[in-house]
């Protein structure tokens, strides 16, 4: 990990030119930036679509700089791969707030490149050449299509660390996976929802029938049924994660269909401006997204990705790194619940915060039996709570959801 003094210079540059390419993929459906999220998420980050802070020349040329005083050796360049635009104000977002507050607090570099397909020719073009080319030191994939080539590169390049979010795969050295345990906010979010709606109908606009997916509607489901057994959850797949016209679309067909409350596994805030539209109410993801369709919202599950990221970064740079399965929970800050809205009922208020405080104490999780799969077939026994395999592999709809687990 010992680099020369001449690729601090390198770094410079390169840095410049990774500006021009994140910069380069402006969307006109993406959303601007949102308020802070109400998680645990540091007050002092920049709120900007700004990739990074460009170093300048003038203010550190390389003779006022003695290597003695900043050791090229202790300097570790983290880089990240996000599958859509940081200014989606949803997953990416929370992600690059995430690397801005590691870059704060351990000083490393930092770069990324945004909108990366699940494609594993794109994948490996933008790692070799973080790696080759700019140096870096761990790698940061942030989708769960990157799981495989991530696989077969952190076997090529032993030296550098390796670190995917959402997967499952990792070795015994180099290539580690980290995720949180987004249930449990989403029950929280969905008891919220089933106190709130009049038509007992909500609808859930979700990407991808996976298992992250299905555990999150299976948890939401869960959650509005304990205020409200006799609330139903239509789920419309879009196979999408960013797609503002079609998560809309979506959306919208899902109001018209009976739905008063719209959920969502997307990345950005058009199901919650389709709801706004129609009248209804709606639970966003990612972020505190309130700003962006504030009649319409209820809460939301947020991630703060930062403190892992810090820590990731910090094994790196002092030589401790070793990889992990690391899931998360509320107790770990990871993942939390943005506000409540103002009329969410004072009792389901209370509910709410008694229950999560079980999930912090460990003394209570969402997949605790008796719970049935909309075929009727018991899947968590009375009594008995899902082990961490079970929920991760899971591939069924529990009662109260109409829709297709596996289209």
């Amino acid at each position: 990990m010992a680099k020369k003094f001449l690729l601090k210079l390198l770094v410079v540059v390169a840095t410049i030119t990774l500006v021009a390419v994140g910069c380069g993929n402006d969307d006109d459906d993406a959303a601007p930036e949102p308020a802070p999220t109400q998680a645990p998420a540091p007050a002092e980050e920049p709120m900007d679509d700004e990739p990074m802070e460009e170093e300048s020349m003038e203010e550190e040329p390389m003779e006022e700089e003695p290597m003695e005083e900043e050791p090229m050796d202790d300097e570790v360049i983290a880089a990240f791969v996000f599958v859509g635009p940081v200014g989606d104000a949803g997953w990416t977002w929370a992600h690059d707030q995430g690397r801005r507050y590691a870059e704060n607090a351990t000083g490393a570099t930092t770069l990324f490149v945004e909108s990366v397909p699940e494609v594993a020719e794109d994948f490996r073009a933008v790692v070799v050449d973080f790696i080759e080319n700019e140096g870096a030191d761990v790698i940061f994939a942030t989708s769960f299509g990157y799981m495989d080539p991530m696989e077969e590169l952190a076997g090529e390049y032993p030296d550098v660390v390796f670190e995917h979010a959402s997967g499952f795969k990792m070795n015994e050295t180099n290539f580690g996976n980290y995720f949180g345990r987004m249930y449990q906010p989403r029950y929280l979010s969905g008891m919220a929802a089933g106190a709130l709606t009049e038509a007992n109908q909500i609808g859930y606009v979700a990407a991808f029938p996976i298992p992250e997916v299905l555990r999150g509607i299976n948890a939401f489901t869960l959650g509005a049924q304990r205020v409200n057994p006799d609330v139903e959850v239509h789920v419309t797949w879009t196979f999408t994660w960013f797609d503002p016209a079609v998560e809309g679309d979506s959306a919208a067909a899902l109001i018209e269909a009976g739905a008063d409350v719209i959920a969502m596994h997307q990345d950005s805030t058009a199901p919650g401006l389709a709801a706004q539209e129609a009248g209804a109410r709606w639970v966003s993801y990612n972020s505190d997204m309130s700003a962006f369709a504030p009649d319409a919202f209820i809460t939301a599950p947020v991630w703060n990705w930062g403190p892992y990221y810090e820590r990731i970064i910090n094994a790196v740079a002092g030589g401790t790194y070793s990889p992990g399965s690391y899931w998360g929970g509320m107790d770990d800050e990871i993942v939390a619940l943005a506000p409540l809205a103002l009329d969410v009922p004072a009792d389901v208020a209370a509910d709410i915060d008694a229950v999560a405080a079980s999930m912090v104490d460990g003394s209570w999780d969402v997949f605790t039996g008796e719970i049935r799969d909309q075929d009727g077939n018991v899947v968590v026994a009375a009594g008995e709570t899902l082990d961490d395999g079970s929920m991760l592999g899971m591939s069924y709809f529990v009662e109260g959801v109409v829709g297709n687990a596996s289209p």
